[in-house]
């Protein structure tokens, strides 16, 4: 048996927390719970530090601490607040993994302090590849520090780059599924909330959805795929395949391809990455060819969907610009949701805010958190 490793779950309480939860109940005997943190939902966080007893628990917000450290009073766990105390614990020498899944630039700052300490890191933080993957990977390779993928298409290519490491990559094709295939450049001009061909009401997260089919979601996963593979440009496009069956396919330099296939699970991704290098049976559901007797893959017009070349220009401009880029499409996205903009509005807000804002290179963690307000505050004065 394999020695435990001692592990942080940052962000426990949300949607890619509790999963990882999950995974280290099913695995006892693999993993050591030292860290638990979330920001706000304290309830949640009480009820795991009781039931999975960590060596430490982080509650972010102040108003919250009180209740935490009361009802884990008569606990042998120690619990603190803040992003500060969080920073200190991660770097406890009791811990060899750290899986952050904490939202916003407070995931960043951990993911940071995480490798710094040289920990090996599973990340679902959006900010820590999206936003500052220049930062990262620079800060991955000088303290040797291995990152590895949760998402599922990162996750897929991931897998198929293993063992390939002395053989030269030559294009990673994503995949996507475009729901608004079918409709013409003039629909999606005057589009509103109203013509959507999916009802917002009742979901938790609007913007993803609106992500997906603006292709922009696609566009941060090329994103973040060229700095988790160092990779360029040009080594990489997007496909649009509607049964969602392939992942992601990489092509090497003898024409040879290995395509990842499957049913897409965020559960499945992390169930890989927490037991890497091993696969541990799983109770998800197998996938039947039979249920699939045709598989398609098409081009994307990104004369309509033009997120997807605005994600490539920014691979090439690298810098803050992904940071710009993140930041005026949450606005925009609020923008189009409010019925302040149209569809493809969102697309020519971006551009707007992406050529005023000025691209900063070699940045560091300060440079990111300026940028995203810059961002965020010209991307608002071009909406009034």
């Amino acid at each position: 048996m394999t020695e435990k490793k001692g592990i942080a779950v940052l962000g426990s309480t949300g949607t890619m927390g509790t999963c990882a939860m999950e995974v280290i109940e099913c695995n006892p005997d693999f993993f050591d719970l030292q860290v638990i943190s979330a920001y706000s939902n304290s309830d949640l966080l009480i009820e795991q530090a009781l039931k999975f007893q960590p060596n430490t628990v982080v509650i972010g917000a102040e108003d919250e601490y009180r209740k935490v450290k009361e009802s884990l009073w008569n606990e042998d766990i120690h619990v603190y607040c803040g992003e500060e105390a969080l920073s200190q614990v991660i770097e406890s020498t009791h811990i060899h993994t750290v899986f952050n899944a904490l939202k916003g630039y407070a995931g960043l700052k951990s993911s940071i302090t995480a490798i710094c300490a040289k920990k090996v890191m599973f990340v679902a933080n959006r900010e820590t590849l999206l936003v500052a993957g220049e930062l990262i990977s620079a800060l991955a390779q000088k303290n040797g520090v291995n990152i590895y993928p949760l998402v599922p298409i990162q996750s897929a290519i991931f897998q198929s780059l293993l063992g390939e490491f002395h053989n030269p990559v030559e294009k990673i094709s994503l995949m996507t599924d475009n729901s608004l295939r079918t409709f013409t450049f003039e629909q999606l001009k005057d589009m509103k909330v109203a013509q959507l061909p999916v009802s917002l009401s009742g979901l938790k997260d609007s913007k993803q959805v609106i992500d997906s089919m603006t292709q922009m979601h696609i566009g941060f996963e090329l994103i973040q795929a060229k700095w988790l593979f160092n990779l360029k440009s040009e080594q990489l496009e997007i496909i649009d395949h509607p049964q969602s069956v392939v992942q992601s396919i990489v092509q090497f330099e003898d024409a040879v391809m290995k395509a990842h296939m499957g049913q897409s699970s965020i559960r499945a991704s992390i169930h890989y990455a927490m037991n890497y290098p091993y696969r541990i049976k799983s109770e998800s559901s197998r996938f039947n060819f039979l249920e699939y007797p045709k598989l398609t893959f098409d081009i994307i017009n990104t004369d309509m969907f033009s997120g997807i070349d605005i994600c490539f220009d920014v691979i090439d401009d690298g810098g803050t610009s992904a940071c710009v880029l993140n930041a005026s499409n949450e606005i925009a996205v609020q923008a189009f949701l409010k019925n302040q903009i149209s569809f493809t509005e969102i697309y020519q807000l971006n551009k707007q805010v992406l050529k005023a804002i000025e691209t900063k290179n070699k940045p560091v963690y300060d440079d990111y958190l300026s940028t995203d307000h810059e961002s965020r505050q010209t991307a608002l004065k071009l909406l009034s």
